[in-house]
């Protein structure tokens, strides 16, 4: 298992690279990954300068020193004997923190894991899982959002592994966005999910939420049997439930539907899943009442997380299991997460943050789980991605075929205006953006422009028609996904202009299912030509540059198992794309006899686009490895400065090294968008001038 942990400054600014830590023995405490991280940052040249400006710079911290105090749960380490007591001593025990202190200053490192305190002492097995960054937060007076008297405890921070990136500090003023059932875009519910929104309802919603319940309780006292408020559920639906049984009917749904398996969501995801839940009852067709939904949204802006296992949902009725275990945490019952307490019991969560369970009223527990909502929410990360991938897929090739030293002539504008398809055409015109001569000229290109290649190969001189189709997918896909988010999707469906209950389908998943592996299909198409450019670069035979781009082969590698590893994620990658939604199977005694599946096909397709992020963030460190082998000479302006950026994270390939941590500074950029975002006034001014 790896670990990835980064050290916050206690002036806010930004932190260290991403320390990778095996974990092979977890049965260990968390600290010793905080030893090991420490060890590696304080062997670096002005070490103690990255964990806490201020601190003496010849502050030397002895690890052998440190050791875990059981009774306060505090890794502490020793101050050098000749420091003097200022602030904090040594003896000062702060639970679930790591604590030292130096010459003329003290520091408090809180340690997080997925956004929470963990203490020092959990067992790594039980707390952390492949892949988890841990953030060490300096307490001092100049870092924000922390309260530098706060016994270590974390002040309104929601601090999420959001896309292997961690997020910034949520603070008291983050800004509202009202939920209305029918505006929210994937865009908005990616930044529910990080935190950077507080959500509220329009007086609008409440409104027609009161007036859908209305509708409810005159069923209920008219005596009228319909499906869900006074009846038992799927293959059980001819059975009439008596008045006195109708609260536990919906919280026996509940506790009997929440059979999911597998670990949880992360926090993100689980804001996200909320979020939508929540967009769809504002629409008014479930029932709900207003009480019950503000308490959903309580819980959301609390961070107040059930536990929901990623497994179990067929995708029809709905995503039952999950959404019965983001239902039973809010009823006090299960398991929850929230950044004042990390994972425990649901009730213990509600306690700390003084929220009241949840009791479920007629017709509110099957309100609350008949919907997409699980797929659609983790489609519309897939989305969000696949969409920040392809855009970045155009710079990172164009460096690529540079490097390569290919030719832009295959992206003229004629060529792409007779075959008129949108996706083409914009990464055509992007790619000109890059690469026009004209207007950036490039140094590498001047050197080879009389040499007598007659065309490129097609992983180079098809990227308009291949990455443009990924283009149009993402665009189709989006209109899906976005409509799917704004759509009532319960059973039975209260409609109440006209005061009547029906029962419909509409939460069949086959809409979001089809398209997310309609997405999986198509933006795995990226590394799959990602890859074979990467192979053309380390093959001498095909870029005239150094074997596998690194001085002495032989005695060094360099790129050799970079490939290996991209091509085996573009291998996997095959497999996964194989659509989850061609299958069914009958569930609930042949009531539910088609699926659609849609869980599975959104878990893949997150899946492919994290493989997609690594593969093109590995195209991308070897094309700035190539760009060494022709210096002095430079590429365009906007390509130069992709290279900066990527220099800020990883140096020149000089000689062999650990990589992997390599890979992931860049994956970190390629996931954050910032390729894009340092070219992005090329683009424009290029576009603009079109």
């Amino acid at each position: 298992m790896r670990v990835f942990v980064k050290v916050y400054r206690t002036d806010g600014g930004p932190p260290t690279e991403a320390v990778v830590l095996p974990c092979k023995d977890l049965s260990k405490p968390v600290a010793t990954i905080v030893e090991g991280a420490l060890q590696q940052l304080l062997d670096v040249k002005n070490g103690s300068e990255l964990l806490s400006p201020g601190v003496n710079t010849g502050l030397e911290l002895d690890i052998s020193d440190m050791k875990l105090d059981d009774s306060s749960t505090t890794v502490v380490a020793d101050p050098p004997s000749s420091s003097s007591n200022h602030g904090s001593t040594s003896s000062e025990k702060t639970k679930g923190a790591f604590q030292f202190v130096s010459s003329g200053s003290s520091c408090r490192i809180v340690l997080e894991g997925s956004g929470a305190r963990l203490r020092a002492q959990d067992a790594i097995g039980d707390v952390l899982r492949d892949g988890d960054y841990l953030c060490l937060y300096p307490v001092g007076q100049h870092h924000e959002g922390l309260d530098p008297g706060g016994g270590g405890e974390l002040l309104h921070v929601q601090n999420y592994a959001f896309f292997g990136r961690q997020l910034s500090v949520k603070k008291k003023d983050a800004p509202w966005i009202e939920l209305d059932g029918c505006s929210l875009t994937v865009e908005d519910l990616v930044k529910i999910g990080r935190g950077d929104y507080r959500v509220k309802l329009t007086e609008k919603v409440l409104q027609v939420v009161a007036k859908s319940r209305k509708v409810v309780e005159d069923v209920l006292t008219s005596g009228t049997v319909v499906y869900g408020i006074n009846t038992g559920f799927g293959n059980f639906a001819h059975v009439q439930i008596p008045a006195d049984k109708l609260q536990e009917l919906q919280e026996s749904l509940i506790r009997s539907h929440s059979a999911g398996v597998g670990p949880s969501l992360p926090p993100w995801q689980l804001r996200m899943l909320l979020a939508l839940r929540i967009n769809v009852l504002a629409k008014g067709c479930s029932g709900i009442s207003v009480a019950t939904l503000q308490q959903l949204l309580d819980a959301l802006n609390a961070s107040c997380l059930s536990y929901v296992p990623e497994k179990g949902t067929v995708g029809a009725s709905g995503d039952l299991a999950p959404l019965s275990h983001l239902a039973l945490g809010l009823m006090g019952e299960g398991h929850m997460w929230s950044p004042r307490t990390h994972w425990t019991t649901a009730e213990e969560v509600l306690k700390v943050n003084e929220l009241k369970p949840i009791r479920l009223k007629p017709k509110e527990g099957i309100a609350l789980i008949n919907g997409t909502q699980l797929i659609t929410s983790l489609g519309a990360e897939a989305l969000h991605r696949a969409s920040l991938a392809a855009r970045q897929a155009d710079v990172i090739a164009a460096l690529s075929i540079d490097v390569l030293q290919g030719t832009p002539r295959a992206f003229d504008q004629d060529i792409h205006n007779n075959r008129p398809h949108p996706g083409q055409n914009q990464v055509a015109a992007n790619l000109r953006a890059l690469l026009d001569s004209n207007v950036h000229p490039s140094e590498i290109r001047e050197g080879h422009k009389n040499c007598h290649k007659v065309q490129d190969p097609y992983t180079m001189r098809c990227v308009p028609q291949v990455h443009g189709i990924v283009v149009d997918t993402i665009e189709f896909v989006s209109r899906v996904i976005t409509t799917e988010m704004n759509s009532a999707t319960d059973n039975p469906m209260i409609l109440s202009e006209r005061g009547e209950t029906i029962s419909g389908g509409n939460f069949h998943g086959e809409y979001p299912a089809k398209v997310l592996d309609y997405l999986a299909i198509g933006v795995h198409e990226l590394a799959s030509m990602s890859e074979r450019r990467l192979e053309r670069m380390i093959n001498p035979a095909y870029s005239n540059l150094p074997a596998f781009l690194v001085k002495d082969g032989g005695l060094n590698s360099g790129f050799m198992l970079a490939q290996c590893t991209s091509a085996a994620l573009v291998s996997e990658n095959k497999v996964l794309t194989h659509p989850a939604s061609v299958d069914s199977i009958s569930t609930s005694a042949g009531t539910e006899d088609h699926v659609s599946m849609g869980g599975y096909a959104a878990r893949k397709a997150l899946t492919v686009v994290e493989h997609v992020e690594t593969v093109l963030a590995i195209e991308l460190m070897a094309a700035c490895q190539a760009l060494e082998f022709h210096r002095p000479k430079k590429t365009t302006a906007p390509l130069e400065e992709v290279y900066r950026l990527v220099r800020t994270v990883v140096k020149p390939w000089d000689k062999d090294r650990y990589m992997s941590s390599d890979i992931e500074a860049v994956v970190q950029l390629v996931r954050n968008g910032k390729v894009i975002e340092v070219v992005e006034p090329y683009l424009k001014a290029y576009h603009h001038k079109a």
